[in-house]
């Protein structure tokens, strides 16, 4: 089984988090409201990987100017390809508070859609399994 360390950005901007829906045909929690962040190459700091999946998948506009290291937890995920193949992956998360300076996003082909949520509406949202507890350990579910 492959590893990886994922660096996962908890984007706020005014009271409000930014979450991504995953595209349906791929990830480890495809058609689900997630928080962006992916995996850290070699070489990589935390936070320039965390940089790299910001502008990769969010794009050039959106400016971070805080980022400070939350929490850290494991667990085992299937991850689907957009070629429709599998692989089961233990996956380490390195989480990030983060506070961006503005809400200007280009997101990629990895998400559907980009919301920005108010904590009372975030139990309304098909939140992934992984996201529903980070913001349950945050308090805010």
């Amino acid at each position: 089984m492959r590893q990886r360390t994922i660096v996962c950005p908890i984007i706020q901007n005014e009271g409000a988090y930014l979450l991504c829906k995953m595209a349906d045909d791929r990830g480890v929690f495809p058609g689900q409201w997630a928080l962006s962040g992916g995996g850290m190459e070699p070489g990589e700091t935390m936070e320039s990987a965390l940089r790299r999946e910001v502008r990769e998948e969010l794009g050039d506009a959106l400016i971070i100017n805080q980022i400070k290291p939350w929490a850290f937890r494991d667990d085992i995920r299937n991850k689907t390809y957009a070629d429709g193949t599998t692989e089961e992956i233990y996956m380490i998360y390195l989480i990030f508070d983060c506070i961006s300076a503005n809400r200007e996003i280009t997101f990629n082909e990895e998400f559907q859609e980009i919301a920005w949520v108010l904590p009372q509406d975030l139990k309304k949202m098909d939140l992934n399994e992984a996201t529903r507890l980070t913001f349950t350990l945050k308090g805010l579910l």
